[in-house]
Order: C-alpha cells, then structure tokens, then sequence
C-alpha cells in the first residue's frame, strides 16, 4: 500500500527544476534521491512535507501519516543547546515533560558518546552536528524519513555508523535519501530517482546499478532520436522530389503525395524527442604544469604531532613521485590532516625542506581544504580571479562563466555562495595556479555526482601527482594509485583501501 502518492508534480522557480513527476512511497522503500546541486532535491523533500507548494501537480499522504525531515543546516539557534537539549527540543512541550526518555533512547541508537551529550552544538564537529539532526528526526517516531545530505562532514566510522543505523530500522519504514555519497547511496538504498527538469527516471535499483540502467536508457533514447530524425529527413527528401515531377508534369496525385510526406515527417519530428542533456553546473578542470624532477616530495621520518607536542606518528622514508595519486588513510584523529598542513608548509617553506619534509625546487603546489579556508567570505568570485592571476577583466568573466557563474553570481560576496558553488570556484583556483602537485583535504566534500566524477577525469587523464585524504569511498577507488595508511603510530604504504574501509566500518 502506498503511503505518500505524488502525481505530475512540477516545480518552477526562474527555470523548472522538475516537472510530471509521479512517484509512490511504499513500506519498505529506501529512495536515493539523485541530482546535481541546485536542481531540486531539497525542493522536492520540502514539497513532501507540506513546506513548499508546487508549481503543478498533488501529492497524497496517508491519513495520520508523520514525516520526518533532516534538513541540511541547523536550525537558529539550535548551536546554542547542548545535543541532548537539541535531540530534545524535536519532541513536543508534552512529550519533552513526560517522554524525555525517547532522546535518550536515540542517542544510543546513534551512538553518541556519554561526553558529548552535555556538549553545546557550536562546541562539536560539524560530523557531530549532522547526527544531531539526524538524532532530531529519529526521535519523533515518524512513519516516513527524509534525509537530505546526511553524510555531509561525516567521517568513514560515522557513514558506517549511520550505514547500519538505517540497516537497523523497521524494514517497513520508508526512506528517501537525498545525497552525493555513491558508495553510501549503494549500500542503503533499493530505489534510485534520478530529478529531471522534464523526464525524472526512477530504476528498482540501488545507485550504482541505477546509474548503469540511466546510461543505457539515456543512449537508447539517442539512437531513437537520431534514427526518427533521419527518417523525417528522408521523408522530406522524396517529397522534394515528387514536388519537382509533380510540378514538371502537373500531376495532381503526386502533388497530394508531397504533402503527404511532409506531414509524415512532421509527425515524426514533433514526436522525436532528444535524450536528456545534463546542463552542467559549471566545467571543472585542472592543469598539470609538469616537472622533470622525478621525485616531487621526499620524507625523512618526519613527525606528525599535535599542537602540544604529542607525537601522533611517524613518517619513515617515503618518496613521492610524478604520477602518484596518493591518499592518506586513517581514523578520525589519527593526524591526516596535520600531515597535510606540513607538507604544505614544507613545499612554501625557504628551500622547500621543513622538519623531516623536502620538496624539489620545481614543485608548484595547488592546495584546497576542505573548509576552502583560501577562500575569502569578503570577496568576490570576479575579484578573488582578478587579484590572484594576471589575466584580464574578460577572461577571468570567461573562466567564471565556464565554472558556472553567471554575471550576477560573479559579483555576490563569496560567503553568499553555496557549498558547490564555493567548491567549483576553489577548482578554478587551483587550475589557474597551474601546480605539478595537488594536496588536497576532502576535495569532493561540497560536489555534487557530475563534479565528482569530473575531478576524477580530470586528476586521472592528466596523469596528476597528488597526496589527497578523503572519506568518499568511491572517490577513493577511482583516483588512488597508492595507497597510505596511518597505524600504530606509523605511516605504512599498503595494496589497497579495501581493508581500511572494512576497519573503519567496524570501529563504527
């Protein structure tokens, strides 16, 4: 039985994000929702709710039916409570009195430790502010989940945390789940929507397989329209030819026949439809400068320590070379990212050589964080092109508007842009610093499918050098070519990312 029916639903806003949409929610559906950013994935979770009214269409819940929605940002105010009070406040003033237990109950569900629960939001880990939300949601009970970006900031123990979480649930409870996590999206969901502006496709099947059924229905639907297309022109050609001997010998009949042909092939235009084009949030490319120093980056056992002194681990000899796409495997709090910040520092340091840690004279580092900390809220697009690179007026509107900026959104203040769209902006730095070596910290954190797999063409057809820390799974297995694991207070190189992830899984 269907729980929430939705029947030719469109929404318009300066372009249509979606339109004849028709989709039913049933017992035991887990929906991953798929599109790129700014499409209308959030759009539609709000619509499912009540919170937003569509341009077309209806949508019908069951009777007494409750909803569950995560939102991507925190409420105002909510930083402010500790995450208890947090998880608290989502119930109401009678449950909170009576039934306060229930937080309690799904802050053991969602395995939030003892220590953080008195902790004030502000206070935590961005990881930590999602759970809250999602610990919100949850404790409600709702019939339904809806649950948009979930894995944002999460950590590899906390995506297989919330990848058993969701297994555990009543296998009736429906989920939609909106999200740019490949590998996560393949292990939680059976149903894949794919948002369309005209034609949303949704497949029985979990992302990966989805994706794959889209390709081929997608290059179906181009032969077809191809095919009727050179069929219509046929058509027009033989009525050109009967039109000239109709003229030339008067014949009626042929004349009738002309006309007959091009309402053929107008039928067959009319009805042709061409297969979807993805209409890009905006190009992503990188330059690879190129060196002949074959060793990039030499490390001498250099330590790794906390801002107090505390050694976290050691590096041993290690070489990085042309070619190497390096990432940097371990736990939450094992020094990833302090090694990354020494080594960048390293390669700006006078002579390239910093505690343990020297890179050759020719290296030309690209950097990007993934705070996109070098990028300032102050500035804008237009500007933070203009100030860093010798390149004109014109031509830095041309790379800006090829990223997907339009005019308007060149002059918006950095800090007004979206996640993706900073995300896209700090690629188009690094492909203007034009580096020979990458160092980057979560690079896919803001990017939606299409940039993902557009900075995986880009990192493995230029055959780029680069040491990257990432948890997106899928990311990791497209890009890598070595791999660096941190243990026991070692770096130690290994074959492959397979049993970390399964590590990271179960230490969840």
């Amino acid at each position: 039985m269907s729980l929430i029916n939705i029947r030719a639903l469109g929404v318009t806003l300066s372009t249509p994000l979606f339109a004849n949409l028709t989709l039913s929610l049933a017992a035991g559906d887990r929906i991953g929702l798929v599109a790129a950013n700014g499409r209308g994935k959030s759009t539609l979770l709000r619509c499912i709710t009540g919170a937003f009214e569509p341009t077309t269409g209806e949508i019908f819940r069951a009777r007494g039916l409750t909803v569950g929605h995560m939102e991507q940002n925190l409420p105002a105010g909510l930083e402010k409570l500790t995450f208890r009070e947090a998880v608290l406040s989502a119930l109401t003033p009678e449950q909170q009195e009576s039934e306060s237990w229930r937080a309690d109950v799904t802050l053991e569900e969602l395995e939030v430790p003892e220590a953080l629960r008195a902790r004030r939001l502000d206070a935590l880990s961005g990881g930590w502010q999602r759970i809250a939300l999602v610990a919100r949601v949850r404790v409600g009970e709702p019939d339904v989940l809806l649950l948009d970006e979930p894995t944002n900031h999460l950590d590899l123990s906390k995506i297989a945390m919330l990848e058993a979480w969701l297994g555990a649930l009543p296998r009736d409870m429906p989920v939609i789940i909106s999200s740019h996590d490949r590998a996560f999206l393949d292990a939680v969901t059976n149903r894949t929507l794919f948002l369309r502006p005209e034609r949303s496709q949704l497949f029985a099947l979990p992302y990966s397989r989805a994706r794959a059924a889209l390709d081929e229905a997608d290059a179906a639907e181009e032969r077809r329209f191809e095919k009727d297309m050179k069929t219509a022109q046929q058509l027009r050609q033989q009525a050109a030819k009967l039109n000239n001997i109709g003229i030339n010998s008067g014949s009626d009949l042929l004349v009738v026949k002309t006309k007959q042909l091009k309402a053929r092939a107008e039928r067959i235009e009319e009805a042709a439809r061409p297969a979807h084009q993805e209409n890009s949030a905006g190009a992503i490319r990188l330059a690879n400068r190129g060196t002949h120093a074959k060793v990039l980056v030499t490390l001498e056992d250099a330590p790794v320590e906390t801002p107090n002194g505390t050694l976290l681990f050691r590096t041993g000899q290690k070489f990085i070379c042309q070619g190497d796409r390096i990432v940097l495997l371990g736990l939450n709090g094992a020094g990833k990212t302090r090694l990354v910040g020494q080594l960048r520092r390293a390669v700006e340091a006078a002579g390239g050589t910093l505690d343990g840690i020297k890179a050759t004279s020719s290296l030309v580092l690209g950097y990007g964080d993934q705070a996109l900390s070098d990028l300032s809220d102050e500035k804008t697009p237009h500007d933070t092109i203009i100030h860093r690179f010798d390149i004109g007026d014109q031509r830095a509107r041309s790379l800006l508007a090829g990223a997907g900026f339009s005019i308007e959104m060149q002059g918006r203040s950095v800090g007004q842009l979206s996640g993706g769209q900073k995300a896209r902006l700090g690629m188009l730095v690094l492909r203007l610093a034009e580096p020979n070596f990458f160092l980057l910290d979560e690079p896919t954190n803001h990017l939606d499918i299409e940039g993902q797999e557009a900075l995986e063409r880009e990192l493995t057809a230029r055959e780029a050098s680069c040491l990257f820390v990432s948890h997106d799974r899928a990311f990791v297995r497209a890009v890598a070519n070595r791999f660096w694991l941190i243990e026991k207070r070692r770096l130690v190189e290994v074959d492959g990312p397979e049993d970390f992830f399964t590590e990271a899984a179960l230490s969840a």
